[in-house]
């Protein structure tokens, strides 16, 4: 294999982290919208509310980003990594160093 297993658990372990403190920085922003919020108008409350969605929705990817990273986590630990899920086949190490938790090869993940 042309990737540095090694090297693709450290990146791995990188991008958890810095996906676990994105979720503690935003858990503020995807608080529930206080009633305090109708002292200043129905407008911003329905502006704060759209805010609290999107954060949501953020924390969400970031979440499911997570579980694909612990799933490559995984994998290295069990030596299937970077390895194609589908085919079986080596994923190629370019695609592995740009996302090193994709589980299908270029083919694979085209058709």
């Amino acid at each position: 294999m042309a990737i540095d297993i090694a090297a693709a658990r450290r990146r791995l372990l990188e991008l958890r982290a810095e996906l676990l403190a994105d979720v503690e920085r935003a858990e503020a922003d995807s608080a529930p919208v206080t009633q305090e919020q109708d002292s200043v108008g129905r407008l911003s409350r329905i502006d704060a509310m759209q805010m609290q969605e999107m954060a949501l929705a953020a924390q969400h990817r970031r979440r499911a980003e997570i579980d694909k990273i612990d799933a490559a986590l995984r994998r290295v630990a069990t030596d299937d990594f970077g390895y194609c899920a589908q085919c079986g086949d080596e994923i190629a190490s370019g695609r592995l160093e740009t996302a090193p938790f994709v589980t299908p090869c270029i083919a694979c993940a085209r058709s």
